[in-house]
């Protein structure tokens, strides 16, 4: 049996867990597709990048609206498509042939489970560490309806990849990943069905932002909401949805976006004593340490915002705690932003109107319009906002939520402020904002909270 000193399961945000700082041990990562995990090869980098074109193709078909008068002649996805690629799988390579040419790290290429406490069979071979870090990620969700047809259909882990725009998606989910790709296949020329339980698109986002994003989405695509799908019938490229209410939608290409769920199911858990959540996720403390003595877990697997920069936080966490065992750190996920890069943006942080409603807390609301302030008037945008919520009586911020354009960054001075128990006068009152630039919405939200 070989035998490692750590061992690290996932080489995602796992990857960034090992540096020089464990040269003086014996260390083994297990990768079974790319170095880079979601992130780098189908998720947020990616995606991000095709969102860039996207958002470019859109600004020129709104030209008119600035009384410029641009022509788009078309996204040029093979070409957008090899550029992206060509870029990030090098990366993903490079990343592995890294770690396979440094002495005190051994690659295996395989798939992992556990056979016992701190044992494993990883593509047949028996291995057993010291430690073990479990960083397994996630993968999409595909309902019964769709896995059972035998017809084709992508997910966001295949979807960047197709060879040509279809002529007509039909998008099952209306979560951030629908929103996203939506947004990405619709500039580059799709038309765009969207299929969702939930009677808005969005709906884990504040009610404003889902309701107002819903309407936006609805003047250029067709929402199917509040429905579920039942049968998927047709051939490929001439696929037949039929929905619970009877009606159908037909199209040349299905994207599954319905979610999400963690690979532990596929580690054998149980064999190593780690516990998990009735969600699959793996039980974690504060400490990101699982219910198995010597076995720690982050990002996708356990956590409960599945986020990168989230899972590179726990990571960060668990590198130190390794490192140090007499001085354990914690993993803080009280202020936790996300932000959606659709058309328009959104960016939220902290709770929903929704939660604080139900949860009985008091609560004030700030709202301003981009076309409040003067670069709102520059850009000529009509839809935008942004929404602080805090307490009243001492100002303490509960949560913030903008839809706009920049709404990823935009929202960073509110973390700031929420992390750092910034109060909404003084944060307000002491710093200068600049002006006219559009953080000045902030500025009056926050101001607006203040009752």
């Amino acid at each position: 049996m070989r035998h490692h000193d750590l061992l690290v399961i996932g080489a995602g945000s796992g990857n960034a867990v090992v540096d020089e700082a464990f040269s003086d041990l014996d260390v083994a990562i297990v990768e079974e597709r790319r170095f880079g995990g979601t992130c780098l090869n189908v998720g947020c980098i990616p995606s991000k990048m095709l969102v860039r074109a996207a958002d470019l193709a859109d600004d020129v078909r709104d030209a008119r609206r600035l009384d410029v008068e641009a022509q788009l002649r078309g996204v040029r996805w093979r070409e957008l498509h090899d550029r992206v690629f060509g870029r990030l799988d090098p990366i993903a390579r490079d990343g592995r042939a890294g770690r396979e040419d440094t002495p005190w790290i051994t690659v295996y290429d395989g798939h992992a489970r556990f056979t016992g406490p701190r044992t494993l069979d990883v593509g047949g071979t028996a291995v057993h560490a010291d430690r073990i870090v479990v960083a397994a990620g996630s993968r999409p969700v595909v309902p019964p309806p769709v896995a059972d047809s035998g017809l084709p259909y992508e997910t966001s882990d295949t979807v960047m990849h197709i060879d040509a725009p279809p002529r007509h998606l039909a998008v099952l989910g209306g979560g951030y990943i629908a929103a996203e790709l939506a947004h990405v296949l619709a500039a580059a020329g799709s038309t765009i069905t969207m299929i969702d339980m939930a009677d808005t698109l969005l709906s884990g986002q504040d009610v404003l932002v889902a309701r107002e994003f819903t309407e936006l989405a609805s003047k250029d695509r067709d929402l199917r909401l509040g429905h579920e799908l039942t049968r998927l019938s047709g051939a490929p490229g001439e696929l037949v949805l039929t929905l619970d209410d009877g009606s159908t939608v037909e199209a040349d290409m299905l994207l599954v976006a319905v979610g999400r769920t963690p690979n532990g199911d596929r580690l054998d858990l149980g064999a190593a004593g780690i516990d998990v959540h009735d969600d699959g996720r793996i039980v974690v403390d504060e400490y990101q340490r699982t219910t198995a003595d010597g076995v720690w877990a982050l990002g996708d697997v356990s956590t409960a915002a599945p986020l990168k920069h989230v899972a590179n936080r726990e990571a960060q966490v668990v590198r130190h705690n390794l490192l140090h065992p007499g001085d354990l750190i914690r993993a803080e996920h009280d202020v936790v932003p996300s932000a959606v890069f659709t058309r328009p943006q959104i960016a939220a942080v902290g709770a929903t109107e929704q939660e604080l409603a139900a949860a009985g807390t008091p609560f004030t609301v700030g709202l301003a319009r981009f076309s409040d302030v003067a670069y709102g008037w520059a850009s000529e945008d009509t839809t935008g906002f942004a929404k602080v919520l805090a307490e009243p009586g001492t100002g303490r911020l509960l949560g913030a939520h903008i839809l706009g354009p920049q709404a990823a960054t935009l929202i960073q001075p509110l973390v700031v402020a929420m992390t750092l128990g910034i109060d909404a006068r003084t944060l307000v009152e002491r710093p200068y904002w600049i002006h006219p630039a559009l953080t000045e919405v902030v500025q009056q939200a926050v101001g607006a909270s203040r009752r």
